[in-house]
């Protein structure tokens, strides 16, 4: 893998370049409390790319630490994600609640050494008692108590003696310190919740900041890479790593996380979404999780593309979602086999066709010049077809140069049609057309040298299948769904056109055997690949306009 060009990489170069450093070794801990989404990517891709571009570790360690929201279901979706993604974590899979024991223990080392004690004050009076960003704190009334002291409460903690969160074991750093961060924060609470891994073991469990640096230091890990909102609790993951004398490596360093327009981020309103059944699960095609964009259509490759084209710095940016269409865009061009699909049908007869009469014409499966594919496929074409119904019009629009009464058009890679008749319903709508053919045009120019200048696709009625194509757009209306208006809730702004269904869709038979994972593009409509929940079932991956381009050729 080529190595990436950032302010991280400048700093691992250093480090490599001063001998502080002989290998580079990163990991990836995710909460497993839901699912994977894009802005995760990112964190992997920093981490997994980085580690494997200089030829180190990668680890996946679960930052399973709060028992009260994790789950072996998300456990199981993450690790999927990472090797789909192809981020193999060839450093080993680890556990956070793995460390417990030792986590323990040097909790115990920092209560012997007068760096920590067992505090009293409920949540409420902590939240009081640590200032403002312009007050300083003021010390617990259990600040002093003795080491001795300290270490039979924490014991008993641990024995399950105090109720939960009647007592707190917090690092004794500074209370007036500008860095609210470092105002003794609380390092271990009582929670009594059933541990996905642990089970019953224990009633009191370490916060991050302090599990996490020392989890880091266990393995190994060189560069502790996360997001800017971790940029403030670096001296806390430094003082957890200099006062038990871990360092001086790991280090920790943190970039902007990846922010995409009308979409969500918060594993919180993600989970709202799954659990008031807005959205069709966490691999719904409209969601922002990996799953979700796997089930849509999305390629590791245009993800990853993504990212790296999103940047990675410091300053918080929105990125824009049509980006990431660009680049599965730009990917399917040319490796998507095209065929054909009418996704509204209106019948149209031939009446001068041979009746039962079936032929074949030869259609390229991908005409892309960037593609040095000549290979064609066999379709049958009958008398009786289907074609779109936006591609009639009984009074066209200016420039309209589809299919009209009296009218001529071009069937892609067959014959010339004329419309002769326009057959309707009761209710006045249009249920077939009647046309001849050019029978001596087949796949040329006519006889008289005549000019059509339409051309639209088809498929024969005797020959094709019959699906639900789903249509779909983005899920929020708001572009920034990080600023909304004050009093607003984040589903007010739900987009009701984020899935169009449309059943009866006429497609090409060869698609009978498409699989999941597969992808089409269907001529003229967009890019497609079968769901892979529901069968017969078509989901568009994106639409064949391309109107990011023009954004990204002006930059």
């Amino acid at each position: 893998m080529e190595k990436p060009s950032n302010f991280l990489t400048e700093i691992i170069d250093a480090d490599l370049a001063e001998g502080r450093v002989k290998q580079i070794h990163t990991r990836f801990p995710p909460e497993p409390n839901g699912y994977l989404h894009i802005g995760s990517a990112k964190a992997i891709w920093i981490n997994w790319g980085i580690a494997k571009a200089y030829g180190g570790k990668f680890n996946l360690r679960y930052d399973d630490t709060n028992p009260v929201r994790e789950d072996d279901e998300y456990v199981r979706s993450i690790e999927e994600d990472l090797r789909w993604l192809g981020a193999i974590p060839d450093g080993g899979i680890y556990y956070g609640s793995d460390y417990f024991e030792q986590c323990y223990q040097y909790a115990e080392q920092l209560i012997t050494e007068g760096k920590a004690y067992v505090c009293d004050l409920t949540r409420e009076q902590l939240q009081e008692y640590r200032g403002t960003l312009t007050q300083p704190g003021r010390s617990s009334p259990w600040r002093e108590r003795t080491p001795q002291e300290n270490l039979d409460l924490f014991r008993r903690m641990r024995a399950g003696e105090f109720a939960d969160g009647s007592r707190t074991l917090r690092a004794k750093i500074d209370m007036a310190s500008p860095n609210m961060n470092l105002r003794d924060p609380a390092i271990y609470r009582i929670v009594r919740a059933h541990h996905h891994r642990q089970g019953d073991a224990w009633c009191i469990y370490p916060l991050y900041d302090f599990a996490h640096p020392i989890q880091d230091a266990i393995e190994g890990i060189t560069h502790s890479m996360c997001s800017l909102e971790f940029e403030n609790h670096r001296p806390l993951y430094e003082w957890v790593i200099n006062s038990l004398h871990l360092g001086p490596f790991p280090i920790q360093r943190e970039f902007a996380r990846l922010n995409v327009s009308n979409t969500v981020m918060s594993k919180r309103y993600l989970r709202e979404l799954v659990e008031q059944s807005i959205v069709d699960g966490w691999d719904d095609p409209r969601m922002p999780t990996l799953s979700g964009l796997r089930r849509r259509g999305y390629s590791p490759e245009s993800i990853f593309d993504f990212v790296q084209k999103a940047g990675v710095s410091k300053v918080y940016s929105l990125v824009d979602y049509r980006l990431l269409e660009h680049c599965i865009r730009t990917e399917l061009e040319t490796k998507a086999a095209r065929r054909m699909a009418v996704t509204d049908p209106i019948k149209l007869t031939i009446t001068n066709y041979p009746a039962g009469q079936v032929e074949y014409f030869d259609l390229p499966n991908n005409p892309n010049k960037a593609v040095a594919d000549s290979s064609t496929r066999p379709v049958a074409f009958t008398g009786e077809l289907y074609i779109e119904r936006s591609d009639f019009a009984e009074v066209p629009p200016p420039k309209f140069q589809r299919l009209r009464p009296g009218g001529e058009v071009r069937l892609m890679g067959a014959y010339i049609v004329r419309c002769n008749e326009v057959v309707k319903g009761a209710d006045g709508s249009v249920t077939e057309l009647r046309c001849t053919a050019d029978l001596e045009t087949r796949n040329g120019m006519p006889a008289d040298g005549r000019k059509v200048k339409g051309t639209i696709h088809w498929v024969s009625a005797a020959h094709c299948v019959e699906a639900e194509v789903r249509l779909y757009d983005k899920l929020f209306t708001q572009e920034n769904m990080g600023e909304l208006p004050e009093g607003a809730d984040y589903k007010d702004f739900l987009n009701p056109e984020s899935v169009r269904r449309l059943p009866g869709a006429k497609l090409e038979a060869c698609l009978a055997d498409a699989k999941p994972g597969e992808k089409f593009q269907f001529v003229r409509m967009g890019y497609f690949t079968p769901d892979s929940k529901n069968p017969g079932v078509w989901n568009r991956i994106v639409t064949l306009k391309d109107s990011f381009s023009k954004t990204l050729e002006q930059k």
